[in-house]
């Protein structure tokens, strides 16, 4: 089975019971926020539950980073943190998981890009935002708490990260629920 990258050249196929999204579209959602993904895309399963305890900016998923790495860090000051752990992958950036919150064998917490260093973290489950958004939040909820987020073609919810005007929040919804969680920097260059 392959590990995902974000230019869509592995498929994956989710544990029974995971949500799953299309790395492409997740991707191209982060890179541009408005275009569809392309036919066939790869799946990106939901990370594993979390711990309650995590490491940054008051335990929330934001605005920064999550679990003592900040979105922007460098792979070698990523590394020293001693708080991630490699997965094999292919494509412009590298997998990684966070050690405290191992997404499984088919799943990724984060990538790294040699030029922009961490570039997209996911959120386990259980984490919330500084607005107290979550894996499960409403709708009403989501909207509440970010009331200028606009919805890609692709059919996430993406605002640019209050307090951080260098990333995005990515939303996807499922039946009326937040199903997954990400924050990106804006200039990445791990999709097209």
């Amino acid at each position: 089975m392959s590990v995902p990258n974000w230019a869509g050249k592995a498929a994956l196929a989710a544990p029974a019971g995971r949500r799953t999204a299309s790395a492409a579209v997740l991707v191209t959602a982060l890179a541009l926020g408005t275009a569809a993904a392309p036919a066939g895309a790869a799946a990106l399963p939901q990370p594993a539950a979390a711990p309650a305890a995590f490491a940054t900016s008051a335990g929330k998923f934001g605005p920064f980073g999550f679990g003592g790495v900040r979105l922007g860090m460098s792979a070698k000051k990523a590394k020293a943190t001693k708080k991630i752990v490699s997965k094999p992958a292919s494509g412009p950036c590298t997998a990684w998981d966070l050690k405290a919150y191992p997404s499984g064998a088919d799943s990724v917490g984060l990538y790294i890009s040699k030029k922009y260093g961490v570039a997209v973290i996911v959120a386990p489950k259980g984490v919330k935002t500084p607005r107290g958004i979550k894996i499960g939040s409403t709708r009403g909820q989501l909207k509440k708490a970010y009331p200028g987020m606009r919805r890609a073609a692709n059919g996430y919810a993406v605002i640019t990260v209050p307090g951080n005007a260098k990333a995005d929040y990515l939303f996807r919804l499922s039946r009326g629920r937040v199903s997954e969680m990400s924050m990106a920097l804006k200039s990445q260059d791990c999709a097209n």
